[in-house]
Parts: C-alpha cells; structure tokens; sequence
C-alpha cells in the first residue's frame, strides 16, 4: 500500500469518530430527556413539550447565522470548538443548574433556558458538524454516508446503554454525554485533517460568497419546497419521537419493562440504519436523492399512523424498526440533493435554512401543541393527525420538488442562477 493511500485512509476515519462523538449526545439527550423530565423533574405533558418547543424556537435564532458562518469559515473551527465546549458542560447543567431554576423560576422560565443551552448544541449546532464533515468528505474524497455510520452507531451505544443508564442513575444520562463531547472536542483538534490540496475546490467556490448570494435563495422555488417538505415530514418525525417513550410505557406493567424493551427495540433499529448507511449512497446514486427523500416521507407517515392504529407493543416495535430504514434514506438524500440542486457556495446556508431552520419553525410549533393533544386527546389521536399531516406533505413533494441533474460536476456551483 502507498503512502497516499495510508494517508486517504487516515483522512476518513476520525471523521465517523468524530460522528458518533457529536451524534452519541443527540441520541442520549433525545431519547431520555422527556423521561427524566417526567420522572426527575416531574413536569406534565404540556411543561415537557414547552422544553422541546423552546429548544426549536432558538434554533430559529442559531440556524441562520451558523449557516452563514459555516458557509464563511470553510474549514475553520472555530464555531465547532465553541459548540463541543458547550456540550461537555450538559453533564454540570442538569446535575447541578436544572433542579434549582425549576425551584427558583417556573416550568417556563426553566423550559426557557434548557431551550436556549440545548438548542446551541443540538438544533442549531448541528447543522455546523454537518456541514463541516459534508465539506471534508468533497475534499477527502469520501462518502459523506460512510463517515454518517459513526453517527448511527452512536445512536444504538446509546440506545442500549441510556436505558440502563437511566435506571441506575437518571443523571447519567447526561454526564455520558458530556463525556462524548470531550471526546468529540479531541478529534477535531487533533486528527480531523483536510487534503489541502482538494481543499481549494470548496474553498474558492465558498470565498465568493456575498449577502446578495445568499438573498437569492428565498427567490428560489425549490428551495421553499424543500423547507415545506422538511416542516412537514423531518419536522413532525422529530415531534412524534419526542414522547414516545411515555405512550410505549402504556403497554406495559412497569416503566423498568417499558424501558428495557425500548432500548433493545431503538438498538435493533440502530443496528439496521447501520447496515442500510453502507449501501445507501450507493442506492441514492441509483435511485436519485429526490426519489430517496420521497420515499423517506411514506415511510414516516405510514410508521405514525400504524402506530395510532397498533394493538399492541409487538406492533409498535415492528412500525418503530421501519425508523432504521428512514435515517439512511433522508441523511444521505438531503446531503446530495443540496449538493445536486444549489451552489455549493450556499451549502450550508440551504442546509441550515431548508433542513434545520425551517424544519424547527414546525417542532417549535408542533411540540407544544402536541404535548397539549396528548394530555387532551390522547396519544392515539394525535399520532393519526401528526401521520396524515405528513402523508399530505409527502404527496405535495412528490408533486412540486424539482427533479436533481444527478451531476456532481462541480462547474454548475460556479454560479447562483434564480429559477422558477
């Protein structure tokens, strides 16, 4: 083997590393953040959405100036290093800052800040790493899908072990995820490396970015299609994970019962999204990013709809497994769709607006509004709404989404052109 092959390989794999460091505290956070708040903290329905609602409502503030950023600082990481910084503080912040806010402010005022100290790392944060690791994999010469399995398998570690976490010190939870971060924080200044001699393709197609540029995005039709889409599929897929693990513990005698079997039901479906990431570039190439997207909008709405409709927890964890098929699906389709339809000037920007920014305008209204529905209506109801409301969105994309040229030649990013 050849020095530059050793050296390809060694520009790839702290990028997975790197994944599932950053996905491990999306995972673990996500997935029992309503539990310890309803267990621990000991807030309703209608408080515990309020906290998910806040967290999409800063995202609003983050995503648009981060995209921007990130669409300026290239590979600079600064911006990174401030975000990772921030999540190894989540273990100090709810073992020691939550409990007393909650005492001193109110269920809103605690929602409040959680809201703004979550949505950094998490809503908003995220588009950051994203775009950073999509950015590399142009110049590394990777799939961006391959380097994405690290986060996928975050989600089954932490699947399989936060419910054991859980239940033998709810405050775990978090200082797991603190952990990870600081891990997250040592990739990226020690051993994420960029080819430099690639590097120049991203970098002076990014450099000529201006305000104007980035105004022409909201004149483009597409765009607006995409970020309904998002608002409507990706965003209510969000909401409807939220609480789930409330209405799975129904089935059960015990929450220890509930929670175990979660666990092992959210890692076998880690374990198929694993699976499915390493084909799945491959497949979209084939089939088209478009078509991937579409597909990934069925599958949601019939995964929630089933759900209402499910006799029993058998069901429900076969309709929850359908959840490792769909992350493949839209993980890589988006990436490559954006790249296939705008100006990789704009990446980051149309990433962050149309799949973050507009996306958490629904979760910030839909998750409030649905731990109402829950605590009114019940869980069965809301899900039938949430799943027709995606069905809808799905079909209106299947109609009005532009086809992609499937070309990655990079000249066609030379320019913005506005079309309807």
């Amino acid at each position: 083997m050849n020095n530059t092959a050793i050296n390809k390989k060694g520009q790839f794999w702290s990028f997975p590393v790197s994944h599932f460091s950053y996905f491990f505290i999306w995972a673990i956070v996500n997935g029992y953040l309503t539990l310890w708040l309803e267990q621990v903290a000991h807030l309703t329905g209608s408080e515990s959405g309020m906290v998910f609602s806040l967290m999409a409502g800063m995202s609003l503030l983050y995503q648009p100036v981060f995209g921007i950023l990130s669409d300026r600082l290239i590979f600079k990481k600064t911006l990174v290093f401030i975000i990772l910084l921030a999540g190894v503080m989540i273990g100090p912040y709810f073992q020691w800052a939550f409990m007393p806010l909650l005492a001193g402010l109110n269920a809103f005022g605690v929602a409040t800040v959680t809201g703004i100290y979550l949505a950094f790392i998490l809503n908003g944060g995220v588009s950051v790493i994203e775009q950073y690791i999509q950015r590399a994999s142009l110049a590394n010469s990777f799939e961006f899908g391959h380097s994405r399995i690290g986060g996928s398998i975050a989600g089954m570690v932490a699947s399989f072990i936060g419910g054991r976490l859980f239940l033998w010190a709810p405050n775990a939870i978090f200082w797991a995820a603190s952990f990870t971060a600081f891990v997250a924080v040592i990739m990226f200044a020690f051993f994420n490396k960029i080819d430099l001699s690639h590097a120049s393709l991203v970098e002076t197609t990014t450099d000529k970015l201006k305000l104007s540029d980035v105004k022409n995005v909201f004149k483009l039709k597409n765009f607006w299609v995409l970020g309904i889409f998002y608002m409507g599929a990706s965003a209510l897929y969000d909401v409807f994970d939220q609480q789930f693990i409330i209405f799975f513990h129904q089935f059960f005698p015990s929450v220890a019962a509930s929670t175990t079997v979660y666990s092992n039901t959210v890692t076998a479906q880690m374990i198929i999204e694993i699976l499915l990431m390493i084909p799945m570039p491959w497949i979209i190439n084939k089939i088209g990013p478009r078509n991937g997207l579409l597909i990934y909008g069925f599958i949601t709405a019939l995964r929630i709809i089933g759900t209402a409709l499910a006799p029993n927890w058998i069901f429900i964890v076969a309709l929850r497994l359908l959840a490792g098929f769909e992350m493949p699906l839209v993980l890589i389709s988006i990436m490559k769709y954006i790249s296939d339809s705008f100006d990789l000037r704009i990446y980051a920007t149309v990433y962050a607006l149309a799949a973050n920014f507009m996306k958490q305008i629904s979760v910030f209204i839909f998750s409030a509004l649905a731990g109402t529905m829950y605590d009114g209506i019940g869980f069965q109801k809301t899900y039938l709404i949430m799943g027709f409301v995606v069905l809808a969105i799905s079909i209106f994309a299947a109609i009005f989404l532009k086809k992609t040229t499937t070309s990655h030649d990079h000249e066609k990013y030379t320019n913005i052109e506005v079309q309807e």
